[in-house]
């Protein structure tokens, strides 16, 4: 498997693999009490997580402004240090939160926001640009999505951000981003049991990188069984877009079943289940870059031993289509 990739006609090169890093943002919350996070976690922990990362060739980390409201990207920022010029980082704008409180409070999609949500994002980062800004509201409207992408033309002439993207399932959507001269990526869901057909066709037709988040499916392809989550994990009580997981219980029942009818073919060639999963992701799309999410040393592991294994065979995928009933 060809171990870069490249985000459109931008020259931006990255590993095929990515990091999201919403989960080292750790708790935070909406105003009514709604966790947003992925629960405690270990700051130290995720600086050697990502140091660990840098080492097996990961070269590209997605984070937001709003994940832990600021935690991530200060996180990432430490981490990286002098080795910033090494990566790739792209972050997200859309969000209002209060860092005090670790509470989110809505949303701004004004054109005024896009450079003042930068400017903070760049402090937190320590770092003077951002290589791919992505807009986080992925159901903006379109004719504002317009005047929030001519924004983004300007920072790129001035240097701020070298290339954007819009974080969104809708390919009508992110078609209005793609008709940007520096629009480079579209990042949507994409997991084995959520494809995306129409969103890698519009990849394939406007020249842009296909960044996947919940490639591992919130972790049920993570491979550990999910019993009840912890109360500060957004998982424990899903909100109405988060399939899979039923509030008290952790994972759904009918949805560990599906995992255990493809387990044995993602599992193939030794690879883990989540390995086999990533797996997956490349073989649907050159363009993909899966960024499962991590919190260890040990995860940060077993994702990046995914590039080494590279992507299933046609024929898998067209098994694991057969198993599913698609």
């Amino acid at each position: 498997m060809e171990t870069n990739r490249t985000f459109g006609s931008s020259g931006i090169d990255v590993s095929a693999l990515g990091f999201g890093c919403w989960a080292i943002g750790g708790e935070w919350s909406s105003p009514d009490g709604q966790p947003l996070g992925w629960g405690k976690v270990d700051d130290e922990e995720s600086v050697r997580a990502i140091h660990r990362a840098l080492d097996l060739g990961v070269t590209f980390f997605d984070t937001a402004d709003t994940y832990g409201t600021g935690h991530s990207e200060r996180v990432l920022g430490r981490a990286l240090g002098k080795r910033r010029a090494d990566v790739v980082v792209a972050t997200k704008w859309g969000n209002v939160f209060d860092e005090r409180t670790r509470t989110s409070l809505g949303q701004d999609d004004s054109v005024e926001h896009v450079r003042e949500a930068l400017t903070a994002s760049l402090a937190r980062l320590g770092t003077d640009h951002v290589d791919l800004y992505q807009l986080h509201l992925s159901d903006a409207d379109p004719d504002r999505a317009a005047q929030l992408r001519d924004v983004c033309e300007e920072l790129v002439g001035e240097g701020l951000i070298r290339a954007y993207a819009w974080s969104t399932d809708d390919p009508a959507r992110a078609a209005v981003f793609a008709e940007g001269a520096h629009c480079a990526a579209v990042q949507h869901a994409l997991n084995v049991f959520q494809d995306a057909p129409e969103m890698l066709a519009l990849c394939e037709e406007s020249d842009l990188a296909s960044i996947n988040r919940s490639p591992l499916a919130m972790g049920l392809l993570a491979g550990k069984r999910q019993g009840p989550l912890e109360a500060g994990d957004i998982r424990s009580t899903p909100p109405e877009w988060l399939p899979g997981f039923t509030a008290g219980t952790g994972a759904d029942s009918d949805w560990l079943s599906r995992v255990d009818a493809i387990r044995e073919i993602l599992t193939s060639g030794g690879r883990t289940l989540a390995q086999g999963a990533l797996g997956w992701i490349w073989a649907r799309s050159p363009r993909t870059v899966p960024i499962p999410g991590f919190r260890s040393v040990a995860q940060a592991e077993q994702n990046a031993g995914a590039l080494a294994k590279g992507p299933l065979t046609a024929a898998q995928l067209a098994e694991i289509d057969r198993v599913l009933g698609r």
